[in-house]
């Protein structure tokens, strides 16, 4: 897919104005998975504003995101970064042979104590 397209789909499908972003990184500061990330929440965003959709999906970040919207909440400009997040990872998945985890693997993940939430947002968020 073209680049200008790809960015056009992960913005249609987010539902963000990325242009809103002031880049004050008060986002990613918030985030419990930043330590974890390549590419931080605020980073994200501008990397979609600027059309790096590639680059941001061969990155683990889109799998580290918790999508606990904590970013969201923090934003002083309502951008929603976890949304563009989403829309990349769902990019990622769509494009074939691209996806990270497959839904035949998710069972033997799975113990006791793991919340019945966190299995269905890994079905949804890996089975499309």
């Amino acid at each position: 897919m073209h680049s200008d397209n790809l960015k056009e789909q992960v913005l249609r499908s987010s539902g963000v104005n990325v242009l809103k972003c002031m880049r004050c990184g008060k986002c990613s500061a918030t985030c419990p998975s930043y330590d974890e990330m390549e590419y931080h929440p605020h980073q994200f965003v501008y990397m979609v504003e600027k059309g790096n959709i590639d680059e941001l999906m061969k990155s683990e970040s889109i799998y580290k995101c918790l999508t606990c919207f904590a970013c969201v909440e923090r934003c002083p400009r309502n951008v929603e970064p976890a949304k563009v997040v989403e829309a990349v990872r769902l990019a990622a998945v769509r494009r074939q042979g691209c996806n990270h985890l497959t839904p035949d693997m998710i069972p033997s993940m799975l113990d006791e104590d793991l919340p019945q939430q966190a299995i269905v947002t890994a079905f949804r968020k890996y089975a499309k």
